[in-house]
């Protein structure tokens, strides 16, 4: 299991210093950029993702949840190993987001929200390298696991096949359902949170992941 902590959790008065508290003990950083209308909540844009970018060596696991992707996904600056995600539901075009990303030199991911159809990734899954499957309605942090989001990645992990593909989960994720949802398929666990919502943080990375071992 990768751990990846989601900074929508986290103190944006302090971010460098919030990513700093936890970098040695996490695999990547989640970023939930968030527009106001693709969901009903304004957090991230590029200026503040690419803020950080030089102050941690961790890559990034940059969310659009946005209407327009492939207008903004040029504007991140991106290292090897970052991933830029975008809605299936989104206004744009996949082809014409899939090649915005591309240009950037990230990995492209997809993401779908808890009711949309499975099915309606496999047209795109030759181009994605990420999978993020949302296990609460995305928005706002905080919200409780829906249970029925590990049914749906079972049967991600069985459309993904042999393909080269990690399946990331985002939502409602703690030590006591952690395991639940590594077993139904999960590689990288988005914990926000069950993280930076703690006093003792080290700890509670230390029981996500025990709960897997």
């Amino acid at each position: 299991m990768k751990l990846s902590p989601s900074l929508l959790s986290a103190d944006f008065g302090s971010l460098r210093n919030e990513a700093h508290s936890v970098e040695a003990l996490v695999d990547r950083f989640h970023w939930d950029v968030m527009d106001g209308h693709f969901v009903p909540n304004l957090t991230f844009g590029p200026p503040v993702v690419n803020a950080l970018r030089d102050h941690t060596t961790k890559p990034f696991d940059i969310h659009l949840m946005i209407d327009r992707p492939a207008e903004y996904a040029p504007q991140f600056r991106v290292r090897a190993g970052d991933t830029i995600t975008f809605h299936i539901e989104a206004d744009d075009e996949p082809e014409a987001v899939f090649d915005a990303i591309a240009k950037t030199g990230a990995g492209a991911g997809l993401s779908l929200r808890p009711a949309t159809p499975v099915a309606t990734i496999e047209p795109w899954l030759d181009r994605i390298a990420y999978l993020l499957v949302m296990s609460v309605e995305p928005g706002f942090g905080g919200q409780r696991f829906i249970p029925e989001a590990l049914a749906r990645i079972r049967e991600l992990r069985d459309l993904v096949g042999e393909r080269d593909i990690e399946i990331a989960v985002d939502g409602g994720i703690h030590a006591g359902n952690v395991a639940d949802v590594v077993a139904a398929g999960a590689e990288i666990i988005v914990a926000g949170s069950a993280v930076f919502g703690t006093a003792d943080r080290p700890a509670a990375i230390r029981a996500l992941r025990e709960a897997v071992a």
